[in-house]
Order: C-alpha cells, then sequence, then structure tokens
C-alpha cells in the first residue's frame, strides 16, 4: 500500500478533522481543565476503532488511545489546552474578543490534537490493509501551557516502552524541528507579612508586598550573572489588595526559570530562592516557596528528523485560493515584516544541506505573506528560546515533531493574530499536511525497523548514559496554575 492512497484517505476525512479542531477552538480550555476538548477527542478515537484508558497520571484530562498490537510500538503526541486572556473572534483581520470567553487557542493546540489524530487514523488504516503487525498509542495531553502534562506522564512511566514518538506544532512554516529547546521550572514565591495602617502605625507593619518587589529587583541584579541563554521571568499574581494605606499582609509572584539544561535550570532556581530569602530576611516576613511544575530540554534526533524530513518534502503542499490569499494579506498587514527573521533561518542552514539556487528561490520568497515552501533542515546543535514539555518524552524515547503552515507569515505564537485564524481552511490545511506527514513517518519506521533502533542509538549517544530525571519532584501534583 502506496503512501499516496493514505494520504488520499486522509483527505477524504478532512471535514470530519475540522469539525472536531473547530470544536476544541470553540471550548478554549486552560491548564488541566480541557473537560470537553478531552471528550471530544476520546470520543473521535472511539469511532475510528480505538480503545481508550482515560485519568492518565493523576490527570482527569489526560487519556491514551490504543491500538494493534506487537511492534512497532509507535506513540503520536496530542495537545489541546488553550490560553487565558487570549479571547478573539475568528476569521478577522482586527482584534476584537469575543464576548463571554476570556481564553483562546492562541497557540493552535486546537489543531496540534487532531492533526495527531490523523496521523495516528492514517497509520492505522495502513496496518490494517497491511495485515501488519504495530501498536498505536495517542497520547491525550494536558497542559502543554503552564502545566507540563507530559512531565507528569513521564514520571508515572507512561512513555516507557515507546519505539519512539512522533508529534507537530501549528506554526507559519514548514519545518522539522531539530534543535533543542529550554528546560524549565515554574514557581510561586509567597510572602506573608503583618498588617497595619500605613499611616498611623507603619512600624506595626510588615510588607509582603516590599519582599515581593525587593525580590524582583534582587533577581534583576542576578540576570547579569546567569548564562545568557537562560531566561527568568516573573508575574506579580497577588499584590496584596488596593487599600494603599493598608500595610499588605500577603504578596505573591509567579517565576518561570529557563534554560538550555535541566542542571542549569536547578542551579538558577537556587540562587532564585537564595534572593526570595533575602527578602523574606530584609522584610521580616515568612517566605513559601511553591514548586508547580517543570519540563526537560528537548533531546533531538537526527536519524527521525531525515526521514520526517523527507516525508515532508514529498507530500504536496496546500495551495490557496484567492479569497484564502485575500485573508492572508489583510491579517499580514497586522504584523510587523518578518523577512528578515526567515532570512536568518534560510541563511542559518548548512551548506551541504540546501544548494546555492534553492536558497536563493527560498530567500526570494522569505517575504511572501506565507510560506509556501519546506525550510531544509538545520543543525541540531542549536537550541530554540522556548520551551516544550515534549522534551521529557524526547529523554525517554526517540521524539522527532514538525510544524506546517497555519498561519501567515511572521504570526507570533500566543498572539491574537494566532487565534483568528485558528478555525480558517488556511489552518484546517496545515493540520491534514501534518497528520500526513506523521503517518507517513509512522509507516516508514514500520517498514525500516532498523531506523528505530538507529534512532535508539543516537538517543542513548546524546544522553551519554545519563537517567531521566524527571524536573518535578514526587510529591508535586498537577494543579492549574489559575487556581
Amino acid at each position: 500500500m502506496e503512501k499516496k492512497e493514505i494520504w488520499g484517505f486522509l483527505d477524504g476525512k478532512s471535514e470530519d478533522f475540522s469539525r472536531l479542531s473547530d470544536e476544541i477552538w470553540n471550548h478554549p480550555e486552560t491548564c488541566f481543565e480541557e473537560t470537553v476538548s478531552a471528550e471530544l477527542l476520546c470520543k473521535a478515537l472511539e469511532k475510528e476503532g480505538f480503545t481508550v484508558e482515560k485519568n492518565i497520571a493523576g490527570m482527569k484530562t489526560a487519556f491514551i488511545g490504543r491500538f494493534g498490537h506487537g511492534k512497532p510500538v509507535i506513540g503520536f503526541l496530542a495537545e489541546f489546552d488553550a490560553l487565558s486572556g487570549m479571547s478573539q473572534e475568528a476569521g478577522l483581520a482586527e482584534k476584537k474578543p469575543m464576548e463571554g470567553c476570556k481564553n483562546g487557542h492562541g497557540c493552535g493546540h486546537n489543531l496540534l490534537g487532531v492533526g495527531s489524530l490523523a496521523g495516528a487514523v492514517g497509520f492505522k488504516r495502513y496496518l490494517e490493509e497491511q495485515e501488519r503487525e504495530g501498536t498505536i498509542l495517542y497520547f491525550g495531553c494536558p497542559a502543554e501551557e503552564g502545566g507540563s502534562g507530559k512531565s507528569f506522564m513521564a514520571r508515572e512511566g507512561c512513555f516507557d516502552g515507546l519505539d519512539c514518538a512522533l508529534c507537530w506544532h501549528p506554526g507559519d512554516f514548514n519545518k522539522v524541528m531539530n534543535a533543542s529547546c529550554l528546560a524549565n521550572y515554574q514557581i510561586y514565591y509567597h510572602f506573608k507579612g503583618i498588617s497595619a495602617h500605613a499611616a498611623s502605625a507603619p512600624h506595626m507593619g510588615r510588607s509582603a508586598l516590599d519582599a515581593v518587589e525587593l525580590m524582583n529587583t534582587g533577581v534583576q541584579y542576578l540576570r547579569e550573572h546567569i548564562i545568557p541563554e537562560a531566561r527568568v521571568h516573573y508575574a506579580v499574581t497577588n499584590t496584596g489588595g488596593f487599600s494603599p494605606n493598608v500595610v499588605q499582609a500577603e504578596a505573591e509572584v509567579l517565576y518561570l526559570i529557563r534554560a538550555p539544561r535541566n542542571e542549569q535550570v536547578e542551579e538558577i532556581y537556587r540562587r532564585v530562592n537564595k534572593i526570595a530569602q533575602g527578602a523574606a530576611l530584609m522584610t521580616e516576613t515568612e517566605l513559601e516557596i511553591d514548586f508547580v511544575k517543570g519540563c526537560s530540554n528537548l533531546v533531538p534526533n537526527d536519524t527521525l528528523c531525515e526521514v520526517m524530513y523527507q516525508n515532508l518534502s514529498n507530500i504536496p503542499l496546500p495551495e490557496y485560493t484567492e479569497e484564502e490569499m485575500e485573508y492572508i494579506r489583510k491579517l499580514s498587514i497586522t504584523m510587523p515584516p518578518y523577512a528578515a527573521g526567515m532570512k536568518a533561518k534560510i541563511q542559518a542552514v548548512p551548506k551541504e544541506r540546501i544548494a546555492v539556487e534553492t536558497r536563493k528561490e527560498l530567500l526570494a520568497q522569505s517575504g511572501d505573506p506565507v510560506y509556501r515552501f519546506v525550510l531544509p533542515l538545520g543543525p541540531s546543535n542549536t537550541v530554540v528560546p522556548a520551551s516544550t514539555d515534549v522534551g521529557d518524552v524526547s529523554w525517554n524515547t526517540p521524539t522527532v515533531q514538525c510544524q506546517t503552515v497555519t498561519w501567515p507569515a511572521g504570526t507570533p505564537g500566543h498572539s491574537w493574530q494566532a487565534v483568528t485564524v485558528g478555525k480558517s481552511s488556511i489552518a484546517h490545511k496545515g493540520m491534514l499536511l501534518a497528520g500526513k506527514v506523521l503517518a507517513a513517518t509512522a509507516i516508514d519506521l514500520a517498514e525500516h525497523p532498523e531506523i528505530i533502533e538507529k534512532a535508539k542509538e543516537e538517543l542513548c549517544t546524546r544522553l551519554a548514559g545519563a537517567p531521566y530525571q524527571c524536573p518535578i519532584p514526587p510529591e508535586i501534583r498537577p494543579r492549574s496554575i489559575s487556581k
């Protein structure tokens, strides 16, 4: 059975996939609260002949769809959570929040979960038609944004026994993602002081808000003395009320610490803790350090990247109607020019990966409002300044992911533009392309088990004997940071 037959099979189901993605878009649910979205995907899996196990790793919105038996065991990773504060109506070229809704799919996870489903369904069709052995595991992974659901799943051994894992992500270009990314920790720092009248008895009070401000100032000075690849972000989540004549008895700040490797995050975390403790000493307040979640750096796999890249290059890219192009052009006007950033990506591709004429052709398209080419594979020794809990999967099994065009060129992730385009035919076409790439990659791995063995050897080499250690302590339970 040729891959083209699988692509045609998925084309025939495209309307079903689009409707499902749109329905998830209509119910934007955040970190560990994706009850409607998870149920929609579970029902879709059961309809396609998968058995579904729910409430995985202590998370009510985590689940696993299973089909088949024997080797290879291929995992398809799915996400479906939205972002808070990203409310936006669909199909517009202007910012307009939806009434009665505060959340939105600003990272395209409504597309991500369904695209992975399409890949799993396509691979299932292949196994059935060829009467081959093989096990498909579709992992419904909640709370990628702010919760690291996959990290909790990895801690509980959910990915043990996988031969490899496949994933994708919506974006503004077609590319196999063969770089690493940043590990991170997320921590609340709660300060408790003593309230008092700020005019008549300020000496009787101990300000928790002062502690937060002193801590933030200390961390500002720390930034000069950590590795330049690290990132330290914060949000003051409780300022102690809105009465300036009351010394604030409670205040808190939420920190996100990132670095290229887990041990580097741990080192910075310990230093930030000391600054928090110093702020508590200076203000005579009490400090509670409340670890929320963490995720590991991603371990790239050149072996799997080559296979996925060949499939992405061989599948015809979507074509756009004039109506779609007009919408793309209108939306592009709302964003700053992105050509310089894309030119840098193209120039970074090693000479051996791309012919001179091809490079010129791609550079000529770098200013287009939508990218209609596949970006050649770049070096896998680079680090993308972002984080994903896919990293924890990649420590446990060879993992690969691609990106396909679902947005106009230059669309920032976590933006209203990413939300508004999420139900468009443009997004649907990119989602279906991703499903075809995932299915085709799984087929190659089933037909050539030696690729899987080579990928496993590469993973062992990259880890250099280091065992996986989940960055989330065993006593920490999954929870929404909005609670």
